[in-house]
């Protein structure tokens, strides 16, 4: 079956609308002779007259005044699709958003972006989707909006990156935990017994890497696949947790934090989206409120 060619729906509207051969073609800045022909062409696809002379004028058959409402309003969709978004009104926005993200994020970060969605826009609607691995296929299938974490090199060159902030590991452990009687050095802090998160299964990361540099290992008791449970057993154990600082803020409140005797790089944390969300209004609104919730985040951290 041959591709119809959609430009006469656009002719068909204008001759259903004006009624007259002359004046659709004035309508379309087309000749006469043209619009006679597209008439023509139209009669032979739809295999019905649609107008037919009367008097001195056209007037349409019974089919044609079927198709007059719904072709119009097909012509006016297509129009509106190709058009240029227009201003957003956050103040009637009915959309749910979906954010995968690790459940210390969401901890600290999602009170404040919660609050700054509903002042903005109250029918807008946030779901967190936690974040089980580095598995791009969500993003690429529309079930995810937007995705924060580490940029691994699994990332899809077409994925569009902005940086959020900067984090660092610091060590965790509860209050009077025998580790805290004196200073904290690597020898001391690879002899602990500790809870690692481990979302894919390893077991060796930067931290390990960096006792591996001065010959040490350290002794790891428990693996669990978040921030969250780790602090949870490092507050009722003597379990060392080592968790990213800026993404624990509000879970390790009541416990112990020190800096690592040991030298960490950073991890950079981004917002990570597919290139079909980019001009989106909605989605340049929620990705603006999520930069601006962790600018304001770390301002105050800076402050304080």
């Amino acid at each position: 079956m041959s591709t119809p060619d959609l430009n006469l729906l656009i002719t068909l509207d204008a001759l259903l609308n004006e009624g007259s051969v002359a004046r659709a073609a004035r309508r379309l800045r087309l000749s006469p002779s043209a619009m006679s022909r597209a008439l023509a062409r139209l009669r032979e696809v739809t295999g019905d007259p649609l107008l037919v002379r009367a008097g001195r004028g056209l007037t349409p058959t019974p089919r044609a005044l079927e198709l007059r409402e719904r072709v119009h309003a097909l012509v006016l969709d297509a129009e509106s699709a190709l058009r240029p978004a227009g201003t957003l009104r956050l103040d009637n926005l009915q959309r749910s958003f979906t954010l995968r993200c690790s459940d210390g994020f969401a901890e600290n970060f999602g009170p404040r972006l919660l609050e700054r969605l509903q002042g903005e826009a109250p029918g807008v609607r946030l779901h967190f989707l936690p974040k089980r691995d580095k598995d791009n296929a969500p993003l690429r299938d529309g079930a995810v909006d937007l995705d924060t974490g580490v940029v691994g090199h699994e990332a899809g060159p077409e994925l569009r990156v902005r940086m959020l902030f900067r984090d660092r590991f610091v060590g965790v452990v509860r209050a009077g935990h025998p580790l805290t009687a004196d200073a904290i050095d690597a020898t001391r802090y690879a002899a602990g017994r500790h809870v690692l998160v481990a979302r894919r299964g390893g077991l060796l990361g930067p931290v390990d890497q960096a006792l591996s540099m001065q010959g040490l290992s350290r002794d790891v008791a428990v693996t669990v696949g978040g921030f969250a449970a780790a602090l949870a057993l490092a507050r009722a154990s003597d379990l060392i947790a080592t968790v990213p600082e800026r993404h624990t803020g509000h879970l390790r409140t009541g416990l112990h934090s020190f800096a690592l005797p040991l030298t960490v790089a950073e991890i950079t944390i981004s917002m990570i989206w597919h290139p079909r969300l980019d001009a989106d209004p909605a989605q340049q609104w929620l990705r603006a409120c999520v930069k601006a919730v962790c600018d304001e985040q770390l301002a105050a951290e800076t402050a304080v």
